[in-house]
């Protein structure tokens, strides 16, 4: 199937407005990641989270809002507390999170019977006939400092790895200029991605640590399948300048790319609008993710190579071995 036939869309030409774009977004997520920080998820640094049902079993009493549950766990000492609802809002299920003061403190051994205080306290019509541990605390769970710096670890570490893996792979199938301006492009997707969530103190979760993944390997998917496309048109056009041959090629696979993209898209942003609360900044980084691992495949990996070659004069030399390669 195919979306646009004998496209000559001139992306070669436009890598330099597409660079003042990515500068642009680099530059901000920078800042954001400088000035602001990441928000990890107790996952990744240690506190408390408990998923609550506050649903009276008398149906005359009104359900509690969220405002209410904020300002109750505020005045008994817990200003930070994050609360999110779980399913309708008329059901009334709260996620309590509670992250310790600092990334090194330990969690109170307390904390669930603190919770459990509080609310049985203020919201007794609410907890009347129904059993405190299992019918209100559906479910808890504490990480302490030492766990959640490991997580915290080995979340980079596998981002990490995953690059160098991908560069060496693309360094045997292409060569090593390919291999280093494809990672470049999607250190380029992760920097702008932490540096959105980083702006708008989304919250990194173990879920977005997949989403991470996930895009990476599938912008790296994406750039890969471009790459196989310019080596079979160098092969066919060997005496064609570089630019125009990856122009062509461009928009040889423009068809393949829209379609997977796009019904990428679809999927990833009816999750973010129909998913609920759980699934929604997952599927938001996956929608990002799409977005740009798109553009930098397009405008930005193989741009940045056409770049190189001609900075390093060695053209002809990029387009012999590229062309000989099965």
């Amino acid at each position: 199937m195919r979306l646009f036939n004998n496209t000559n869309i001139p992306f070669v030409k436009y890598r330099k407005i597409a660079y003042v774009i990515s500068l642009i977004l680099i530059v901000a997520g920078l800042i954001g990641l400088f000035a602001r920080g990441l928000n990890w998820s107790i996952d990744f640094t240690s506190g408390v989270a408990a998923k609550v049902n506050l649903t009276a079993l008398d149906s005359s009493v009104e359900p509690i809002q969220i405002d209410e549950l904020r300002n109750v766990l505020k005045n008994n000492g817990y200003p930070e507390a994050e609360i999110q609802h779980v399913g309708p809002v008329q059901d009334a299920s709260f996620m309590i999170k509670i992250k310790s003061e600092t990334a090194d403190a330990e969690v109170s051994g307390n904390a669930k019977n603190e919770i459990l205080s509080i609310i049985t306290e203020n919201f007794p019509k609410h907890v009347e006939g129904m059993d405190i541990n299992q019918d209100v605390i559906e479910e808890i769970y504490e990480v302490g400092p030492k766990v959640g710096s490991e997580l915290r670890t080995n979340a980079i570490l596998a981002v990490v790895i995953a690059l160098i893996l991908m560069i060496i792979y693309i360094w045997f199938r292409f060569e090593l200029l390919f291999g280093l301006m494809a990672i470049a492009a999607l250190a380029h997707d992760v920097i702008i991605i932490m540096g959105i969530f980083a702006l708008t103190g989304k919250e990194i979760t173990i879920q977005i640590i997949a989403a991470l993944l996930t895009i990476v390997g599938y912008s790296i998917n994406d750039t890969i399948v471009i790459f196989d496309r310019i080596r079979e048109d160098l092969k066919i056009r060997r005496k064609e300048p570089l630019d125009e041959v990856i122009n062509f090629s461009l928009n040889e696979t423009l068809s393949r790319t829209v379609i997977t993209s796009g019904t990428t898209l679809i999927t990833a942003l009816s999750l973010n609008l129909f998913g609920g609360i759980v699934l929604n900044d997952f599927a938001f980084a996956i929608c990002l993710g799409v977005i740009i691992g798109t553009y930098s495949s397009i405008y930005i990996s193989s741009s940045l190579v056409i770049d190189l070659t001609h900075a390093t004069k060695k053209e002809k030399r990029t387009a012999q071995k590229l062309s000989g390669r099965r």
